[in-house]
């Protein structure tokens, strides 16, 4: 008996197993953080001179997130809810699971009436119309034939037709929402612990379709010689996310980063047409050279949502960004939670500084040995990074907008940018050709192997100018100049103030090194 009992057993547990209905795999969704932090990064390939492309942001942001879950014993699928639709998958980083993640998904598809479509392919629906005559109402079932790029055929008891091509209001009525569409991008995983617990899982990710910049604005003072600087930190998002009272930072420096790929989640609308209707002779006359009407066409993109700025109180601003060390980069901390919004754009005041000396130079670099007609010189914003002339902070690269002051209003006087700049670096802002300063470089007399040249700059302002000249020498060498020049980046440099409606002159002459 004691042998019986032991086998049979073994065979009872095995039915018993088999006559036990299969369970399904737990669902637990995680519909948003209870905390987010934002960290923007330049696109890396955009110059310090092009601003943000807002309709394709090639920066990307570093995403922290909190979530509480409760999970089930066993074997769950965890989703969660709401993550960047820019999401980088492979860069995912999750802790506080005690036990084990088996593997990790990005829910490729949202809802949408595209998607509802494409992926109820082949199934049944109810397909509602509504008489114009009598307003009555009738459902009849159908199947979904073709997806929903160009006419959506379905097939009825009636036979086959397209989808709002009878003239009547037509509507496709789901029974339910095929597997693999969420409303809001999705991250899954799926997770295996023994006991059922609760527990604080931070997620940390890459994504995309964020950037930003530094935006400056310089107010000159009447005597040319100051400037009251205000920055702005200007954060862009193209993501379908919003981030509600994050915790945003701005990160400026160059950091090596690989591209990597990204196809946004498939969420589009319907595109419907419907085939000319008529009889057979109609045909001909379609042979003839008529042809069917084009397509509408496609709808454009939605615009940037409006600008959220923080308000400007007078002269000081109510929130400024507060800059930290992070290694060999910068980072700027706005100090407030504040929601990087899906879609939009974001001001924060970024740095203010009032009575930054400067001086306006107008320059030109010049092939001393290219005869030329008079051309415009640029104009500079010249400084010094150092408290001394009231800055001695750094400044990350940017667009700068320089106005004065002209009967008691502010006067564009030009436009600029500038790289990142270090504490005691030197700032040039070009900020566009001079009006009324012009060099022109004559040939006086040449031999074989020496010619001389006369650089002239005039200046038909009221007031007098400084004026550079950087020359590029190049095989030649510069011979017995008619005045002493000094050097720049190994470059002869010719200093001078042009007078009020005057004029400078510099000869030089030119030999051909052997």
């Amino acid at each position: 008996m004691a042998r019986a009992r032991t086998i049979v057993r073994p065979w009872a547990a095995l039915l018993a197993c088999l006559a036990a209905p299969a369970f399904a795999q737990a669902v637990v969704s995680s519909p948003g953080p209870e905390g987010v932090s934002v960290t923007v990064y330049r696109d890396p390939a955009r110059a310090p001179a092009q601003a943000p492309n807002l309709r394709w942001l090639n920066g990307y942001a570093l995403v922290s997130e909190t979530r509480q879950v409760v999970l089930p014993a066993g074997e769950s699928e965890l989703r969660f809810e709401g993550v960047a639709s820019g999401i980088i998958p492979q860069s995912v980083i999750m802790s506080g699971f005690p036990e084990d993640v088996v593997e990790r998904n990005r829910d490729a598809y949202l809802l949408s009436p595209g998607t509802l479509l494409d992926r109820s392919l082949g199934r049944r629906v109810h397909l509602r119309r509504t008489s114009l005559a009598t307003g009555e109402v009738r459902e009849q079932e159908a199947l979904i034939r073709s997806g929903a790029d160009g006419a959506v055929v379905l097939q009825t008891a009636d036979g086959f037709e397209a989808l709002r091509c009878t003239g009547l209001p037509e509507t496709l009525v789901y029974q339910e929402i095929p597997g693999g569409l969420s409303p809001r991008p999705t991250l899954s995983v799926r997770v295996r612990n023994r006991a059922p617990l609760t527990t604080r899982i931070t997620l940390s990710y890459l994504a995309t379709n964020f950037d930003w910049q530094a935006n400056y604005v310089a107010h000159l003072a009447a005597d040319g010689e100051r400037v009251d600087l205000f920055a702005w930190l200007t954060l862009a998002s193209n993501d379908d996310t919003s981030f509600v009272a994050a915790s945003t930072q701005a990160v400026a420096g160059q950091l090596n980063r690989e591209h990597v790929p990204v196809d946004p989640p498939l969420a589009r609308p319907i595109q419907l047409s419907c085939w000319p209707q008529g009889s057979t002779s109609d045909v001909a006359s379609l042979g003839q050279g008529g042809a069917p009407p084009p397509p509408p066409p496609h709808a454009p993109p939605p615009p940037m949502a409006a600008a959220e700025a923080i308000v400007v109180t007078g002269s000081r601003v109510a929130m400024q960004a507060d800059q930290e060390e992070l290694g060999d980069v910068k980072l700027y901390r706005i100090p407030e939670p504040v929601t990087v919004a899906a879609n939009s754009q974001k001001q924060v005041a970024l740095l203010e500084r009032e009575d930054v000396r400067v001086r306006i130079v107008y320059r030109q670099r010049l092939d001393p040995g290219d005869a030329r007609a008079p051309e415009p010189v640029q104009r500079l914003l010249v400084t010094r990074n150092r408290s001394a002339e009231g800055l001695g902070l750094p400044l990350p690269a940017g667009r700068l907008v320089l106005f004065g002051e002209g009967a008691g209003r502010p006067i564009l006087l030009g436009e600029g940018f500038l790289v990142d700049r270090a504490v005691g670096d030197d700032v040039e802002i070009a900020i566009g050709p001079a009006t009324g300063v012009f060099t022109t470089i004559e040939r006086l007399t040449g031999t074989r192997d020496r010619e001389e040249y006369r650089l002239t700059v005039t200046n038909d302002q009221s007031g007098p100018v400084p004026f550079e000249a950087e020359l590029l020498v190049g095989e030649g060498t510069l011979l017995g100049p008619t005045r002493r020049l000094s050097r720049r980046h190994g470059r002869p440099l010719w200093t001078v103030t042009v007078p009020a409606n005057g004029s400078a002159a510099l000869r030089y002459r030119i030999a051909e090194r052997r």
